[in-house]
């Protein structure tokens, strides 16, 4: 018969390959930040390795989660949420859910160019992703389009077209992304349904 920490650890595999697949992360980009082999990553993945805690702490680190959120530790009775900032290109993203698969919200931190302008550099991926500017103005170039939204201003687009965002000024930008790595689209009801 299964224990609970049996269960739970079963379940670390499953949450560590949908963290990684989620942030289209190879095992051997996670084995290059964790200094764990591709080998034993992918064993533990598909939970032919039992999880240590000398494993699970630099994936932690690495996926910019909890240990609690890695093992599905339940739930203390504190309300609090606790956001993990990650620092990737230049920008902090606060993740806004917890939760793998589905559409993914995140709060961007772009610093200003202060005379330092980043050079565009659009990507690609699957997906879709839509973002909505906070504070700041948000260059974006999607495609042959160069744009700058304003405080207010939304946009939504297919992943696959080359795109990139930057601080238009030398103020910061701030703004929430909502992305789908599958294809999902944000639906917006703009009026109550009628009956």
């Amino acid at each position: 018969m299964d224990t609970d920490l049996d269960l739970a650890l079963a379940g670390v595999g499953p949450r560590l390959r949908a963290l990684r697949q989620e942030r289209t992360t190879t095992l051997a980009d996670l084995s290059r930040a964790t200094g764990i082999s591709v080998s034993t990553l992918s064993r533990l993945e598909s939970g032919a390795r039992r999880p240590t805690l000398e494993l699970l702490l630099p994936l932690a680190r690495a996926h910019g989660v909890s240990l609690d959120e890695l093992v599905d530790a339940p739930p203390t009775g504190d309300p609090r949420v606790h956001l993990r900032p990650v620092q990737a290109h230049g920008m902090t993203m606060i993740p806004l859910t917890r939760r793998p698969g589905g559409i993914q919200a995140y709060k961007f931190v772009v610093p200003g160019t202060a005379g330092k302008r980043r050079a565009p550099e659009p990507k690609t991926h699957e997906g879709y992703e839509w973002v909505y500017v906070l504070n700041g103005r948000l260059r974006v170039i999607l495609g042959e389009h160069d744009i700058v939204l304003e405080p207010g201003e939304a946009a939504e687009f297919d992943t696959r077209v080359p795109h990139w965002f930057g601080a238009s000024d030398e103020r910061p930008v701030e703004f929430l992304s909502l992305f789908g790595a599958q294809g999902e689209r944000a639906h917006v009801r703009a009026r109550p349904a009628r009956s």
